[in-house]
């Protein structure tokens, strides 16, 4: 449990690969707190927003939970599955036969969020690209996603958004999405949400978070998914190893 201050490997970083390994041990599974993060800066000599940093890709990826005012614990176990093939929304669908429908394409600068801003490793109010998607087939409307794009991104916002967006990544800009992190439960619908979907306020819905990496393993993109849990579910197959 050191770092090495000489090193080129920015702090954070090795922060969050040391956690990551212990998360790995099963030192702290069953609920077992974190050190806090003032005790990991005063052992690590370094500030409480570096070992924020280094904690908050975890906390993204769903390696761990924080309670405000409890402290920080390995999340429960999930299991974590390769697919062979790894597809956009709209290939996914045209795959599948399915005429995609946008109802809503909005795309604009806002603040980001502080999770979005530790995640990209920006400064807080720094201003990123923002395209929400209201999306379905011909009979309305079933998933609503938020995106936010990392400053690396050169999307302007006047991009044809109606083609499926990975490829427009590839063939505008030459970045190419290989690999995501992502996390899958249900939640009650909020009333934006609700709205958007045609559903009744508090109904279930499936709530995805995306974590979106191009060929050098850099984040390219943030992505929250709100699927109507009546016209969508996930399949995952998992073969055994023997």
């Amino acid at each position: 449990m050191n770092i090495d201050h000489t090193s080129p490997v920015p702090l954070h970083r090795q922060i969050e690969v040391l956690i990551r390994n212990l998360v790995k041990s099963g030192e702290y599974d069953g609920g077992k707190l974190l050190p806090r993060e003032e005790e990991l800066a005063r052992k690590f000599g370094v500030s409480r927003n570096t070992v924020r940093q280094g904690i908050y890709k975890l906390v993204i990826e769903g390696l761990l939970i924080r309670k405000k005012g409890v402290g920080t614990m390995v999340a429960p176990r999930t299991i974590t599955t390769h697919l062979d093939e790894w597809h956009s929304f709209s290939e996914e669908m045209n795959r599948r036969g399915i005429k995609v429908k946008n109802y809503l394409v909005k795309i604009q600068g806002e603040t980001a969020p502080p999770g979005v801003s530790e995640l990209f490793q920006v400064v807080e109010g720094t201003e990123l690209l923002k395209l929400e998607r209201l999306r379905g087939d011909e009979n309305g409307p079933f998933v609503y996603f938020v995106s936010w794009f990392h400053p690396r991104v050169p999307i302007s916002g006047k991009e044809d958004f109606s083609q499926p967006l990975y490829r427009l990544l590839e063939e505008k800009f030459s970045i190419y999405p290989t690999s995501s992190n992502e996390e899958l439960k249900a939640i009650r619908a909020g009333k934006k949400v609700a709205a958007y979907l045609e559903i009744e306020e508090n109904s279930p819905v499936l709530f995805r978070k995306r974590v979106v990496y191009d060929t050098g393993n850099r984040i390219i993109e943030y992505n929250l998914g709100y699927y109507r849990s009546d016209k969508f579910a996930y399949s995952i197959n998992i073969r055994r190893n023997t």
